[in-house]
């Protein structure tokens, strides 16, 4: 009886449709998650960009944020902002460990990322609200 129970189980129209449905939500997080990462990889560049000599701009990736990291011509490295790695929202850093609260920027908005890639300075003077 268990067996036959679980046979109609997995063979159910039911459990294919939440599975692919599964399989389709799975894939579009991983796709924006990625977009993400592609999206801190362009900041860090326009970052670089807009950098005096010597500067450079690396991101770390932590357990929730992206973490950017400005390092300057003496080697020292500070906090430059953070990127939610699920949304693509921005946060002005609050400290070496945490981000400020309130969104700043969302990257996954063509509008405001274009903005931020072409407004974004070294100093993160565009963070202040």
């Amino acid at each position: 009886m268990l067996v036959s129970f679980l046979r109609n189980l997995m063979t159910s129209a039911f459990l294919t449709k939440d599975f692919s449905a599964y399989c389709a939500e799975r894939d579009a997080v991983n796709t924006l998650q990625l977009n993400v990462v592609k999206y801190v990889w362009q900041f860090c560049d326009a970052l670089r960009h807009a950098a005096p000599e010597g500067y450079d701009y690396i991101f770390e990736s932590g357990r929730k944020y992206h973490k950017i990291i400005m390092i300057d011509s003496s080697g020292a490295r500070s906090v430059h902002c953070f990127v939610d790695k699920k949304t693509g929202e921005v946060y002005k850093s609050a400290s070496w460990k945490s981000p400020a609260k309130g969104v700043r920027y969302d990257l996954r908005l063509i509008e405001q990322r274009e903005w931020l890639f072409q407004n974004a300075d070294w100093s993160g003077g565009y963070l202040y609200k």
